[in-house]
């Protein structure tokens, strides 16, 4: 399984795609942080990191299937995937070195953001007047949603040869898990569907995070999201190989 992650994360930093995906997420972020005068810090006059937080969400949606769609996709329209199946090992020890090696990516495009919370600190007045607590956690939360996002571009990546359709598939699925249910509790609000939709929206667990509150109930919800997803990837791999 590790020389499979290996190959993986090689492959993607190798690849153009994982730089541009990760310098047009640094770039958006920042634009966003500082110079945009809707959602600038500058303009905004108080030192926090709340619009990133709220922003970060929406890069991803975009940017992770970008670099999920070749994981099975590329492999299968190549005809690689049948020397990799052939190996002594398990469809889940494949699965879950592709899936590590891009959530190391997105890990890596959120390290250089922590200069977004240092510059906070230093421009607090007075300075360090940040709660420390609560980007914790919504850093937290963001690596959470990020490693959810990687399961949805996982299994869109397993159900097509075509990376586009793959991308395409995978950003509606973020789209309807993180902002659909949220917009159904609304249209059911007073009913007893409202707190079904919103028990499995990614969006509520990812706020409920972010407040720097670490609930095991939002823990189980991210884990339990991330194995159905890669499980439907099992599903549709070896239904495959049968």
């Amino acid at each position: 399984m590790y020389a499979v992650f290996k190959r993986e994360l090689f492959s993607l930093l190798n690849s153009l795609m994982a730089y541009i995906t990760i310098g047009v997420f640094l770039l958006a972020s920042g634009l966003l942080l500082w110079v945009f005068p809707d959602t600038s810090i500058l303009e905004y006059g108080y030192v926090e990191l709340t619009g990133f937080f709220s922003l970060a969400p929406f890069l991803f949606m975009f940017l992770i299937p970008a670099v999920t769609m070749r994981s099975f996709a590329e492999e299968r329209r190549e005809g690689t995937y049948i020397l990799l199946a052939s190996r002594p090992l398990t469809d889940w020890q494949i699965i879950m070195a592709k899936y590590c090696a891009c959530l190391v990516l997105v890990l890596l495009a959120l390290i250089p953001t922590l200069v977004y919370y240092y510059s906070v600190y230093k421009l607090g007045m007075p300075v360090g007047n940040i709660d420390t607590g609560a980007v914790i956690g919504s850093y937290l939360g963001l690596l959470l949603l990020g490693s959810s996002f990687v399961g949805i571009g996982i299994f869109a990546s397993s159900i097509t040869k075509n990376q586009v359709i793959a991308f395409a598939v995978a950003v509606f699925i973020c789209f309807v898990t993180y902002s659909g249910f949220d917009a159904l509790s609304k249209i059911f609000a007073m009913r007893y569907l409202e707190s079904v939709f919103l028990a499995i929206s990614v969006n509520e667990h990812y706020q409920s995070i972010s407040r720097g509150v670490l609930d095991t109930r939002d823990l189980v919800y991210f884990i339990s999201f991330v194995l159905f997803f890669l499980g439907l990837t099992r599903l549709v791999i070896g239904g495959r190989k049968w």
